[in-house]
């Protein structure tokens, strides 16, 4: 029966509102006592039934909830027969929890947008060579599955064949469609746009970089920041203590209404409803803009960081190390290009690949004889010559000379913040190439925009030289820049950062900066949707994209901004309620009610708030 009733508390606050009508109608038009006197005891009776039911079961556990002060107002009001009061409180109530779960409904709903997201069927190339719809569950690592224009892309995989384009909003938060071809990566839950393609699946299910996020989000939002643990401590409290407050009143003044009245104006709902609603609608919003944040004390200590630590490669820079600078010396280059591209097709080193890609096709030999020389580089035989591929050591052991001209090439590429790599063949210096990472597009600017958040200090840490870390420090306008960085001499510079009292954030790609990343106050990992990025850091910016970490920080900021609003809000409406009982001659329940109710919905909506931020500048 109780379930039942509860069940339907939308449904009594239809007949509640109808019955106070015809109660007032009844005693002001047509001036019949008895029908406006039974309608209004009704409503207050039935309208009351809920709100006890859900007393008891918190009297049950120990807990004197609103819902109790509500219950024991409600009755004193009905025996005092003050039926219009005891209606339109019970009315109210019911009305406002109808709202308020309205307006928190809408602030889940990026995590709603994700699940319904959520692919549920897959085309399956079967035994027979056919591709057959089966529900996603009976998708398994390894199977092979199509994907048509504007179907969903079931699991996170590799494209086998095709072209096409595909929407990853769901994933990074940006809406302009990526391209895909053979060999590229997709993610369950985007939506192909146009074109076919076939891919094999690396993950399933939850697994999926998309079901991870859905889960990530979920945590959050269902995580409590300590101000929420400190308002339900408060509230533990305070509530009895309204109880105490109220007959002691009667006690003092022998008067049941004001008493009554107390009891309903002290209720603490937007209190406690305040700051988890600006949590909730903060961790939506980061989900629809490619940040997850992972919980509302995330954000508290993300909105107070004054210092922003970053690892250089694939954070400030892309990762993909590119040939800028070249010098030929001699003749027969294109030859020469073609036995340094031989040398380094083995090669699995990062260098090895950029020079590869910059020389692009040409004549591949026969590589015979390869001697790794440990810190300097390969020496190896082609096509007859002896080849040595490597920095300026090499050259020094290998006897090569190098002019003038040579000389003041490496000392100009070195401070342009180059990797050098020498190329000579047979003894004589052929080639110079100056090798460097590219520094993220708009990155500038968008450390500009963290200054004027009020990030005090900006600092790079990497393993490269001291001239290629100056020169990203320098033309990014940051506070510090250090060199020869190993993973745990960052880790140990982020302690000592600590220690000093900084609020200390790490900015890195989640995988050998772990140590950095959960020694920090808050680390942020550059995700690209990666296992380690999502697990080992406080806040994730899906595919790695740069641009997000302003808008996290603004959120954060705007987040806790809001928690502190609603909570003068709050307590702001409850001080001056209580002070109006004894200092007007205006106040009762009735519109003390309407003031309890609509203080809920006003820090609700000021959360709903949240949804819509965008960062300014």
């Amino acid at each position: 029966m109780q379930r039942f009733i509860l069940s339907k508390k939308n449904h009594i606050m239809t007949i509640s509102i109808i019955l106070i009508v015809i109660g007032f109608v009844s005693k002001l038009v047509f001036k019949n006592q008895m029908i406006a006197i039974c309608s209004l005891a009704i409503a207050s009776v039935l309208g009351v039934l809920p709100i006890a039911i859900q007393a008891v079961q918190a009297l049950k556990v120990k807990v004197i909830s609103i819902d109790v002060l509500v219950t024991i107002a409600v009755i004193g009001a009905f025996l005092i027969k003050n039926l219009e009061e005891s209606a339109i409180v019970t009315f109210l109530f019911l009305f406002g929890s109808f709202l308020e779960q309205r307006t928190l409904n809408k602030t889940r709903s990026a995590i709603k947008e994700l699940t319904e997201m959520a692919p549920e069927s897959a085309l399956k190339l079967m035994e027979n060579g056919e591709f057959e719809e089966v529900e996603v569950d009976e998708v398994d690592v390894g199977d092979v599955l199509l994907v048509k224009t504007g179907s969903k892309i079931p699991v996170d995989g590799t494209v086998l064949a095709g072209e096409g384009y595909v929407n990853e909003a769901s994933i990074t938060g940006e809406s302009v469609p990526v391209s895909k071809k053979k060999d590229s990566g997709v993610y369950a839950g985007t939506i192909l746009e146009n074109g076919t393609i076939q891919i094999i699946a690396n993950r399933v299910g939850e697994d999926t970089t998309f079901g991870r996020i859905i889960e990530l989000v979920e945590e959050a939002q269902d995580s409590k920041s300590e101000a929420e643990r400190f308002i339900d401590r408060f509230s533990k409290y305070y509530t009895p203590a309204v109880l105490v407050l109220a007959f002691m009143v009667w006690l003092i003044i022998r008067d049941v209404e004001i008493a009554i009245t107390i009891l309903v104006l002290g209720c603490p709902g937007a209190l406690v409803i305040g700051v988890p609603v600006s949590n909730v609608a903060g961790i939506g919003n980061g989900a629809r803009h490619g940040v997850l944040l992972k919980g509302s004390e995330i954000i508290s200590d993300f909105s107070k960081v004054d210092t922003i630590v970053f690892d250089k490669t694939g954070t400030l820079t892309i990762g993909n190390p590119k040939v800028i600078d070249k010098e030929v010396y001699g003749g027969n280059t294109e030859k020469v290009l073609s036995y340094l591209a031989s040398v380094e097709k083995e090669s699995d080193h990062p260098l090895a690949k950029a020079i590869v890609e910059y020389i692009g096709d040409t004549t591949l030999y026969t590589v015979e004889k390869t001697d790794v020389v440990k810190g300097s580089g390969i020496v190896a035989y082609v096509d007859g010559h002896r080849v040595a591929v490597g920095n300026v050591s090499l050259m020094v052991k290998e006897n090569v000379p190098l002019s003038e001209k040579a000389k003041a090439d490496i000392s100009s590429f070195q401070e342009r913040g180059n990797s050098l790599v020498l190329t000579a063949v047979d003894g004589e210096l052929k080639v110079l190439m100056g090798i460097r990472d590219q520094i993220r597009e708009g990155v500038k600017e968008d450390l500009q925009k963290l200054k004027k958040l009020g990030v005090k200090n900006l600092v790079v840490l990497s393993g490269d030289n001291q001239g290629t870390v100056d020169l990203v420090a320098k033309e990014l306008g940051l506070t510090e820049a250090h060199e020869n960085m190993l993973p745990e001499d960052k880790a140990a510079y982020i302690e000592k950062l600590i220690a000093k009292g900084q609020i200390v954030a790490f900015v890195g790609d989640g995988v050998n900066d772990s140590p950095s990343l959960v020694l920090a106050q808050v680390g942020i990992a550059m995700g690209g949707g990666t296992d380690v990025a999502i697990e080992t850091s406080d806040v994730v910016l899906m595919n790695s994209d740069f641009s997000r970490l302003p808008h996290a920080l603004g959120l954060a900021k705007a987040t806790a901004r809001n928690m502190r609003q609603n909570i003068i809000i709050a307590v702001g409406v409850i001080v001056i309620l209580l002070a109006s009982v004894f200092l007007s001659e205006w106040m009762n329940m009735t519109i003390g009610m309407l003031a309890h109710e609509g203080s809920i919905l006003v820090v609700i909506f000021n959360g709903m708030r949240l949804l819509r931020y965008k960062l300014k500048y």
